[in-house]
This record gives structure tokens, sequence and C-alpha cells, in this order.
């Protein structure tokens, strides 16, 4: 298991209640703060320096997690539009590091569509104030120039899956409340894994981690959402090419939708040696118990 980072999680005082016996004690609990994420664009001479989001994430891998989100939304399409990235100290922040800069390349111009409803994203909705679904159909660069092979898959590899992600996680092994996103071969092997109170900021650290790796597109793994997958979040998956998506927990049917529209074959509920496939992309194959 991985070291908790001290950023990420609390010591609180509380009363823990045992039948009818009241005690003193300490509880952990998973950090929340926001964080701000800025971008600086134009031409040498005339840059810009725009705010894009503040999200309310748990502090850790917060670069990443900018990275993950300028990608996804579609305001960047490679890391090598970056040329800086770094916190910012603001006086009002008690030394906190909540405050994320992006300088972009000079030639690049970022797509702000998305950002210049100046919407807010919190950890439990990652498309409050969006005008309409079609506003997020962001299309992946990797939908349709990705020639996938044939992939035989057995329902053991995502059988395995769980206890893996729940091995790995040290935020949630500390406090048992934070959402986590893994990346895995197809032979089950842990690649990449990254936590958050908000599900949305999971994916985006995990998507920003591969994309300064330049891993990406990730059609080649499969991904375990550690609860429901929402309609962003497969949103985010087609954005890095990823073709495999496990949930824990269900999937919206707009995310059943999505997934069908990028091709993506989506599994929920797995666990207990159990799962449904609700869509299915032709070239991965899962033997179901009539095949031989």
């Amino acid at each position: 298991m991985r070291d908790v980072p001290s950023v990420s999680i609390k010591h609180l005082p509380v009363n823990k209640v045992s039948g009818f016996i009241a005690s003193p004690s300490l509880d952990i609990l998973s950090v929340e703060e926001p964080l701000e994420i800025r971008i600086v664009y134009g031409p040498a001479g005339n840059r810009v320096e725009k705010n894009i989001s503040i999200t309310m994430r748990t502090p850790g891998n917060d670069l990443e997690l900018a990275l993950g989100f300028l990608f996804t939304e579609g305001i960047i399409s490679s890391h090598g539009n970056v040329k800086a990235i770094g916190h910012i100290s603001m006086p009002c922040e008690l030394q906190k590091e909540n405050v994320v800069r992006v300088e972009l390349i000079e030639g690049f111009k970022p797509n702000l569509l998305q950002s210049d409803r100046n919407f807010y994203t919190t950890s439990s909705c990652g498309v409050c104030g969006k005008g309409s679904i079609q506003s997020i159909r962001t299309v992946s660069p990797y939908s349709n120039s990705v020639q996938q092979q044939e992939m035989r898959l057995s329902p053991d590899v995502f059988y395995s899956l769980p206890e893996k992600l729940r091995l790995a996680q040290s935020n949630f092994a500390a406090t048992g409340g934070i959402h986590a996103s893994g990346l895995f071969t197809i032979e089950g092997e842990l690649v990449l894994l990254c936590e958050d109170v908000g599900r949305h900021n999971a994916l985006d650290k995990l998507i920003g981690t591969a994309l300064s790796k330049n891993m990406l597109p990730l059609n080649q793994f499969i991904l375990l959402l550690s609860g429901r997958a929402s309609f962003e979040l497969i949103q985010k998956a087609a954005m890095a090419g990823i073709s495999i998506v496990a949930a824990i927990g269900a999937p919206s049917s707009l995310a059943v939708e999505l997934a069908n529209e990028f091709d993506i074959t989506l599994l929920g509920f797995l666990r207990n040696d159990r799962f449904n496939i609700y869509t299915t992309n032709d070239q991965i194959l899962i033997p179901t118990s009539h095949e031989n």
C-alpha cells in the first residue's frame, strides 16, 4: 500500500459511540479543498491569463488533475501544448497550494468554448453550469483514428480488479471515503491509480498522469472506477481513447448511450465474481457460459 500524503488526510477529534457509551477518539478524514485552474495563452508580448475552473478536490496530484481536466474538456489537445505548469501562492490561502497555472506554448489557441460559461465543477457533479448534454459531447481525438487489435479477456481478469484496487488505495484505507480510478493491463496488472473525493477528479488525475507520460491513447488498458459510471466519466474515458471501462457501481442510462456512441465496452456492478455487460466493442471478446 502507498503512503498517504499528509496533505490528503486530516485527523479530527470525535466522540465514538458504542452501545450507550461515548468515548473520545481521533478520526481520519479525507481533505477537501478548492483548486483553481488557470491558463496563460496568446502570442508573445500579448499573453492572457484566464481562470478556467474551480473544482473541489483532495490535495495531491494537482498538476496531473489540471492537465487531465484541460485535456478531457478539449481545451488542450496534447501534452505538447503545455509550456510550463506549477502551483502559485495566494496571500489569502495561508500557504496552501490551491491554484495551478498552466502556461501554454505561443502559437497554440486553446478551445475555450467550454470555459466561457465560467462553470463551477463540484466533487459530486462535473457538469454543473453546462448548457446542455450536447455541449459536453466533446469528440475524442482517438475515437475514429485508432485501430484496435482484437482482445479476448477472461472474466477472471475482471473479477481480480476490485481487490487489487482496494489494496492499492491508501487514502480509502485511511478514511473510508474517497473515490479511485485505476488503469490496468489486459492481464490485470495495475499501472496507474489516482484517488480523490470527486470521482471526476480521480479520473482527470489518472488521465493527466498518462498524458504527461505520453501513454495516450489508452485503448490497450482497462479502466476501473471505484463507484458508479456516470456520463461524464465515460466522456473523459472516450477522450483518452479508453475502450474498456469497468465500474464497481451502476452506470447511468446516458453513460450506456455514450459508451455505445464511442464503441466502449462498459461493465457495471463488478463485484463478487459477477458483472453486467452493458455495451460491447466488437474487438473485445469476453467469453460467456455458452461458448466453448
